[in-house]
């Protein structure tokens, strides 16, 4: 006997050329085709197979409704499991906001109602034209100016060494010169003295990183002696504009226009071709300004309370407990102010293209990560200037990260020594201690408990340096002042 399967694949093809040529009869039939055609399509087998097709179609539609009366759930996860695949939390973010501008709309109204506008606009300008000391931007051009001339210089008049010299006293003088007016005038506050010391900070780092490029170009001039057509920067995606825009060579970036780009940029290294946007948007720049807006409104209403009068040490270790919660919210919203709102805000202005000023730090399992992580322009720059040169001239890896460390160390106690007029080294041991924390939280903690443990680092540590600044503050220089005895 002969299997019926033997002929099952023969017999569906004849089927399916069946009814392809039926279709294609009706077709005919509705364009005006051959009568014939038109009766082979309305025979009465084809009128069958129709009907009892859409009693089919009509039969599952009934059983689809009846299934979906008797049940009404399905295999799912809760939108807030992690396994749901939900990532939309925009409304959550806009109640936020709201929450954040009611919070602050009572207090905003308060103060306005019992002290009225207190700020007056004739009377800052008047201060700003009074005081020399309160506008030190002015000497900023003079050290920007001189950087731009030496570099040109030694295109042909001096030599590179004599250059180097003349470069290493202008940023020599950019540290100290601030440092000593600061230490010199009462009149200046230990805010406006940290402000001003970061802004000739930045501007030190980033005349650093001018030297060395221009420093790379002249010297890749020298050996290939052709111009350089592309970046020596660390590398970018290459997008569609930054591609169409004309490269500039060595020298022709060597003006005071593209210099004064570089100091504006958000970003600490050099390069002769930043990557750029298209144009500028006017609803992403708004939406920056009103995020730094409500920032420092948030950040005015988190205030530590400091309760100095007694530091013995159970209650130094309840005083530190208090301050660590209100010192870390300070220290996010700080981040997220500087570096998502100002520095996107800035670059939007400035058509700035590289946007990553940050990676994904809260998920750190080491302290390296962190560090790596957490502030990429700085990381940048100290990779590129300060740690691959140290590899490059036979030091090692452990040498050279402790380096590193060393110099945020030195800057860190520089910017927060100086505006207290104090040194205790409390800023730099901190900075140090991060070295064996690194290694023991490397060598010893995974996972979550490593997450955990930079995140103790954070909570803990800085309001432990903030406690002892604050404590040797106040014994130094409030002490003996009734009115801020009284408040404290």
């Amino acid at each position: 006997m002969i299997d019926k399967d033997d002929f099952g694949p023969i017999t569906r093809n004849r089927r399916r050329a069946t009814i392809t040529s039926a279709k294609s009869e009706t077709v005919k039939v509705r364009n005006g085709a051959t009568a014939a055609a038109s009766d082979l399509t309305s025979g009465p087998k084809t009128r069958e197979s129709l009907t009892k097709a859409l009693q089919l179609n009509e039969n599952s539609k009934q059983k689809c409704d009846r299934y979906d009366k008797m049940s009404c759930h399905k295999l799912q996860e809760s939108m807030l499991s992690s396994a749901s695949g939900f990532k939309n939390y925009r409304g959550i973010l806009n109640w936020c906001v709201v929450m954040l501008v009611l919070s602050n709309a009572r207090l905003f109204l308060e103060n306005l109602l019992r002290y009225g506008i207190l700020v007056d606009p004739i009377q800052v300008v008047s201060l700003f034209l009074k005081d020399p000391y309160s506008w030190p931007a002015a000497c900023l051009q003079m050290q920007i100016v001189i950087c731009y001339n030496v570099v040109c210089i030694v295109l042909g008049s001096i030599s590179e060494k004599v250059g180097l010299l003349i470069y290493i006293f202008n940023l020599t003088v950019i540290l100290c010169f601030p440092m000593v007016v600061v230490l010199k005038l009462p009149s200046i506050t230990p805010v406006g003295g940290a402000f001003a010391l970061g802004v000739y900070t930045i501007l030190f780092l980033k005349l650093y990183s001018y030297k060395d490029v221009n420093r790379w170009c002249r010297e890749r001039t020298q050996v290939k002696a052709r111009s350089l057509s592309r970046s020596l920067s660390c590398p970018s995606s290459p997008s569609v504009s930054s591609r169409m825009q004309s490269h500039v060579s060595y020298p022709g970036n060597l003006s005071l226009r593209d210099m004064y780009y570089f100091v504006f940029a958000p970003t600490l290294c050099y390069e002769l071709n930043f990557p750029r946007s298209e144009s500028i948007r006017m609803g992403f720049l708004l939406r920056r300004l009103f995020e730094m807006v409500g920032n420092c409104t948030l950040f005015n209403s988190v205030k530590p309370v400091f309760i100095l009068q007694e530091m013995d040490y159970s209650r130094m270790t309840e005083r530190l407990l208090r301050l660590a919660v209100p010192n870390h919210l300070i220290w996010l919203i700080f981040f997220y102010c500087f570096f998502h709102s100002s520095m996107n805000f800035v670059a939007e202005l400035l058509r700035f293209g590289d946007r990553e000023f940050y990676r994904d730090w809260w998920n750190s399992e080491t302290i390296t990560y962190f560090w790596q992580n957490w502030n990429i322009p700085v990381h940048k720059w100290c990779l590129r200037h300060f740690y691959k040169p140290l590899l490059r001239r036979g030091a090692g890896k452990l040498l050279s990260q402790s380096a590193v460390f060393f110099a945020s160390a030195f800057f860190h106690e520089y910017l927060v020594s100086v505006p207290l007029r104090m040194f205790r080294l409390w800023a730099f041991m901190g900075m140090m201690a991060q070295l064996p924390l690194a290694w023991f939280v490397a060598r010893f903690l995974r996972g979550n408990y490593g997450n955990a443990a930079v995140w103790l680092s954070l909570i803990i540590g800085q309001p432990i340096a903030v406690l002892m600044y604050v404590h040797d503050y106040y014994v130094t220089h409030c002490q003996d002042d009734p009115t801020i005895t009284e408040a404290l």
